[in-house]
Formats: structure tokens, sequence, C-alpha cells
């Protein structure tokens, strides 16, 4: 049985990992009989992801997984691509050595690994060697907002290629690591554009997209 606090986080998870899809239907009773919970912190949970513009609780019929939509895929990566190029400009110019070293991590993707896990901790990574706590926590959840997209767009990507995006990566990595603050802003802004011209014209073919 799933504590009351963590209930929030096991639906907000299975939402972005498209286990409850988009625009499905979220009945309480149904979900607390999946999370083993009472309705209580189910309605708490729907309430806190309404917020969030994950769920949509609609007055006397329940509520819906919000669909993905080209409007806010556009949003999420137009703010991304404000606030990750300063998080890499900080990081060049403030981050420690080590920390900086860490991520040499990134540069290599296990065979067996899962790319957007693999993605979704680099950039938060990156984030957090800004060392400023508020931007590093709105680009954690934009990134997070933004693994649902790459999720339902994985198959209708053509031709993607990881060993390119993880190339991409370490030249991040390189300019960071030689504090160069201009040019970590420019890898990262090119780097998020890229994604964000794949990912909307995948997007743009999903049925589940409105």
């Amino acid at each position: 049985m799933l504590l009351r606090d963590n209930v929030y986080d096991a639906v907000r998870a299975d939402i972005l990992a498209c286990r409850l899809a988009p625009g499905a239907e979220l009945r309480e009773q149904e979900l607390a009989e999946r999370y083993q919970v009472s309705r209580a912190p189910i309605r708490d949970a729907l309430l806190r992801l309404e917020l969030e513009r994950l769920v949509t609780i609609h007055p006397r019929k329940g509520s819906s997984v919000n669909p993905i939509s080209l409007a806010d895929a556009r949003e999420i990566f137009r703010y991304r691509l404000v606030l990750e190029p300063a998080c890499a400009s900080d990081a060049a110019e403030n981050a420690s050595s080590d920390m900086l070293e860490k991520l040499d991590q990134f540069r290599h993707f296990p065979a067996d690994g899962d790319f957007i896990d693999y993605n979704r901790g680099f950039h938060a990574a990156v984030a957090a060697a800004s060392g400023n706590n508020r931007m590093a926590a709105a680009t954690s959840e934009l990134i997070d907002q933004a693994e649902r997209l790459v999720r339902v767009s994985l198959t209708g990507i053509k031709g993607r290629d990881p060993a390119q995006l993880v190339a991409e990566h370490s030249a991040l990595i390189d300019a960071m690591q030689r504090r160069d603050a201009r040019a970590a802003a420019r890898i990262i802004r090119d780097h998020i554009a890229k994604a964000e011209r794949r990912v909307l014209s995948a997007l743009a073919r999903s049925a589940v997209v409105s």
C-alpha cells in the first residue's frame, strides 16, 4: 500500500510515462484500487495535478488526463529555450570543477538504458550545476512535463539517432568544462531547438494530440 504522501508522485509518474494515457478518464474508485489507497488521497493528488495542467477535474463528471496539444508543447519548449541556456551559462561560470567533471557520466549512453531517463538526468544535472535553485527547480518541472511529449512522439520520429544526441550533450559538457559560458548557452539553445522541431513534427502526426 502506498503512503498518502506517495500517491501524488505515483499518479504523476504514470501520467508522465503515459501509463495513464493522454485523454484517459480518471475514476477515483478505480485509481484507489490501482494504488491500493482510499479515495481521499486520490482526490488530493488530482487537485494538485490539475494545478500542473496534467489533469482536468470535471464537476460531477470525474476527471481526465489532459490531452497533449501542439500549443502546450510549443510553450514548454519555448520556456526551456529561456531557462536552460541561462542554467548552462551560469554553470560554466560558477559551478565547481568537481560538479562539472561529474557531467562526464553523460558522455555515454548505456546500450540497455532508457534514453528518456538518460536525457532527463542530463538536463536536470546541467540545471542543478547552475547553482540557482529556482531556475533548477523550474527546469526540472519543465523536463518532467516534456517527458510525455517525447514518449508520445518517439514512434513518429524518423531517423532518430541517440548517438547524435549524446554527441550534442558532450559538446555542451566540453564548453562548460572550459568555462565558455557563451558557447554553452549557444549549444544548449541549438540542442533544444532541434528537439523542438523533431518532437513537434512527430506530434503533428500523432492521433492522440489535440
